[in-house]
């Protein structure tokens, strides 16, 4: 029997959870077939996509990975501290930006659907 698209999401959302550091959708699919063998890459890409497009998980660009929303970002933009020794991810509250990033983009009548902001470099631990 299939499952409902919200049973889908808690399940990849737990799975995000469930680790500290960024997952690949086929990293997600493996988990996800310990209890559900027969489930596909399509499956999980849709499941992802929605969640993406809720603002429930993040898709690092550089990485083509995943991770789950920390934060509540209604009007904001997520800036995600990846590290490049450790792999982990800070979320931080980037709504100071979002008035910068629109002005920049309004100058070519860019109209963003969305804002993340990757910085990759050394975390606390790391760089200590």
């Amino acid at each position: 029997m299939r499952k409902r698209a919200e049973a889908r999401q808690s399940d990849v959302l737990s799975v995000l959870k469930s680790c500290d550091r960024p997952m690949t959708a086929y990293q997600i699919l493996e988990h996800l077939q310990v209890n559900e063998p027969d489930i596909a890459p399509p499956t999980v890409y849709r499941t992802l996509s929605a969640l993406t497009e809720q603002g429930r998980a993040h898709r690092l660009e550089s990485m083509k990975a995943f991770v789950p929303c920390r934060c509540n970002h209604v009007e904001s933009v997520p800036v995600l501290a990846i590290c490049e020794d450790c792999g982990s991810v800070e979320e931080h509250d980037g709504s100071g930006l979002l008035p910068t990033l629109t002005a920049l983009t309004d100058q070519s009548a860019f109209r963003a659907v969305r804002h993340i902001v990757e910085i990759h470099g050394l975390c606390g631990a790391c760089a200590a």
